[in-house]
């Protein structure tokens, strides 16, 4: 039930997101495009990918490059194999993570270890501060089993990615960003409270059913994300579901630096992206 007293953020914008091919034809609904990137900074981009035709994901990710920010894919549906340059190598099963960071520079590929059935998931880009973007490379895996999940005292099931949640310490905390990374199931019927601390930039992403988000119940349908609003003195942010909705929660921390992007390399001035392509195609990574 949701608190009379609870100071909620509401919904400023609904962002529907944009079908794109990425990879070797992979199918994709970009949700954070590059045009959102200074408004929900820190974060720089989120794809959602969800098929059961395998001609929509088979021919994965092959070898690419990044640098400058961090990777997080989290996968509910489906294996995917990771291999690095740094010598970083996992599956991504389902309800697992992948927590990678380009860094001064890595390239990585992402390929599917199934022929048939649903794959379905998330990749997020987190941007790092200008003092960290040319820090070592480095990759974690994280299966299902060790990302901490509690049954809240509203009923929603609360799986904590990154950050923390209801006293709960989720499986990543990193620096200077402090991204909260919930993924939330509502039963029917629930109502819960998501704290988020004040000045960070948030938004929630609503993959299944119908949630209602804000203090005054906006309404957020299935593949939409709703940019909640930085009003200063709000607690966090308010969801309820009439028939039941699984959703994502993400806020963290702005760098209030300068983005400059060139596909897959993230920095703060043209300059150094040139530098990233410079070095990428003289096999610096």
């Amino acid at each position: 039930m949701i608190s009379t007293t609870f100071a909620s953020r509401d919904v400023e914008r609904l962002v529907q997101g944009m079908a794109v091919s990425d990879g070797a034809g992979v199918k994709l609904l970009r949700v954070l495009t590059q045009d959102l990137q200074r408004r929900l900074d820190p974060f720089l981009m989120l794809d959602e990918f969800r098929s059961d035709d395998p001609d929509d994901y088979i021919a994965g990710f092959p070898d690419h490059p990044h640098r400058g920010f961090e990777t997080v894919t989290y996968m509910l549906a489906g294996r995917m194999r990771h291999r690095d340059s740094g010598g970083g190598e996992g599956v991504l099963a389902s309800g697992g993570v992948q927590w990678m960071t380009a860094g001064r520079g890595i390239v990585h590929s992402e390929l599917p270890e199934q022929e048939d059935g649903l794959m379905h998931g998330f990749q997020l880009w987190l941007n790092l501060p200008s003092q960290q973007k040319m820090t070592t490379p480095g990759y974690r895996d994280i299966p299902a089993d060790a990302i901490p999940r509690y049954t809240a005292a509203s009923g929603a099931e609360v799986q904590v990615i990154a950050g923390a949640a209801d006293g709960v310490a989720g499986a990543v905390e990193r620096p200077v960003t402090l991204p909260l990374y919930l993924d939330i199931h509502l039963p029917a019927g629930c109502t819960h409270e998501v704290a988020i601390a004040d000045g960070h930039n948030a938004f929630v992403y609503v993959y299944q059913g119908t949630a209602g988000v804000g203090g005054h119940g906006r309404e957020v349908h299935e593949r939409q994300m709703a940019i909640l609003d930085n009003h200063p003195g709000r607690e966090g942010v308010a969801l309820s579901s009439a028939a039941g909705a699984r959703l994502l929660v993400v806020a963290g921390h702005p760098l209030h630096e300068p983005i400059a992007q060139w596909g897959p390399f993230v920095m703060n001035s043209r300059e150094e992206v040139e530098a990233a392509i410079d070095d990428f195609r003289h096999g610096r990574f």
